[in-house]
């Protein structure tokens, strides 16, 4: 797994002292740094960090230092219906990341799921639940408004009456509910907040339900979330899947003659990861080749297997919202990649490190890839796959 499967000794050490002791327990914690923090909350398995979260005197400073994929996979293992005193504390590009990695579906957002987190925001309290809405694309919040209700805006007709059933803040926008059992009260919320507080952004969201139309939403909606999302590392489907191209077989044990080493792509990886990982079963030669590396060339090398992971994870379709995608993309890479590592470097009478140094992880892969056969599912997201309300 590259989720550690137990606990850390310093968060068990912790977690024990908080049985019997939960104010010591607290100091323990209060006295790491910052970053020790966030290394021992990260490096615990999913189920426990709530636990950890919960003796940390200064929630404020840890959660917003959070990998922004962290502070998903945690807010739903606590649950997202009890999450809220979690999200409270982070920051809006934070639960905008969340939203990116866990709303969308097939490449369009699934509106059952965003009402899940708008609810957990709404827990969370009127600030954090502000910050959030203007944050977040409005092309997105007015396609999950248009699934949830009707919008009419008052004309000047004297004839003129509001739809029967319908409710309104302020005497203009009048709207319904789309499904009669949904009383709506999280979306409310919402338009209150950004009523008092954020006029302008009430006005356009309500007037977009009434009058932008879905396909041209859902457009802009999604490129602006790849864009985001290719910031943290996950580029495009199209972009991902070159990782499976085909290769001419005389290729695939070629060397080049220059240094292999990966550069610095100016991405922030939106997992938290301080050493070489681990995946089910026995250790793939990749890592073996990795912990040859000297201490300077492995941070390097691993950005890279990250970079090459998240490849992994779009090309399949997997969710990249679920903790259980990634040990399950960590997994596929490193096989298939020390696969080709392994094919590399006996063709060449080389040691494996050598040829890491020589060759990207990317490469290895794909000759990993061409030598099984393996290929992903060549087509593209199914249209309408993801628009679930």
């Amino acid at each position: 797994m590259a989720l550690p499967p137990s606990l850390p000794v310093e968060a068990r050490r912790i977690l024990d002292l908080a049985r019997d002791d939960r104010s010591a327990a607290r100091e323990a914690f209060a006295k790491l740094p910052l970053a020790g923090q966030v290394a021992l909350v990260c490096g615990s398995p999913i189920a426990q960090r709530a636990r950890l979260l919960d003796l940390a005197s200064e929630p404020e400073k840890l959660v917003p230092a959070l990998p922004e994929a962290e502070l998903c996979y945690t807010a739903k293992a606590i649950g997202l219906h009890d999450a809220g005193s979690l999200l409270a504390h982070a920051q809006p590009e934070q639960v905008v990341a969340c939203v990116d990695l866990d709303v969308w579906r097939n490449d369009e957002p699934d509106r059952r799921v965003f009402g899940d987190w708008l609810r957990a925001l709404v827990e969370a309290g009127q600030e954090p639940l502000l910050a959030a809405a203007i944050a977040l694309d409005p092309e997105l919040l007015v396609l999950f408004l248009a699934g949830r209700m009707q919008v009419e805006l008052k004309t000047s007709e004297d004839s003129w009456e509001p739809p029967g059933g319908s409710r309104t803040l302020e005497g203009q926008f009048w709207y319904t509910a789309r499904r009669e059992k949904d009383d709506l009260s999280d979306v409310e919320t919402l338009l209150r907040v950004l009523f008092e507080n954020q006029y302008w952004t009430y006005y356009r969201l309500l007037q977009g339900v009434i009058w932008e139309q879905q396909s041209e939403l859902e457009h802009w909606a999604l490129r602006f979330r790849n864009g985001r999302l290719l910031d943290l590392g996950f580029p495009p489907w199209e972009e991902a899947m070159a990782i499976y191209g085909r290769l001419p077989v005389e290729s695939l044990a070629s060397l080049p003659v220059q240094d292999g080493t990966p550069g610095s792509d100016e991405w922030a990886p939106a997992i938290f990861l301080s050493g070489i990982p681990s995946v089910a079963g026995d250790e793939p030669s990749l890592f073996r080749a990795m912990a040859g590396l000297s201490d300077e060339e492995r941070p390097a090398q691993l950005r890279a297997f990250i970079s090459l992971a998240n490849k992994v994870a779009v090309a399949n379709h997997l969710p990249l919202g679920d903790a259980e995608s990634l040990p399950e993309a960590f997994g596929r890479a490193a096989r298939t990649a020390s696969r080709g590592l392994d094919f590399v470097a006996t063709e060449s009478a080389l040691e494996p490190t050598q040829v890491l140094r020589r060759l990207p992880v990317d490469r290895l892969f794909r000759v990993g890839a061409n030598l099984s056969g393996e290929l992903p599912d060549l087509r593209e997201p199914d249209e309408g796959a993801g628009d679930t309300d």
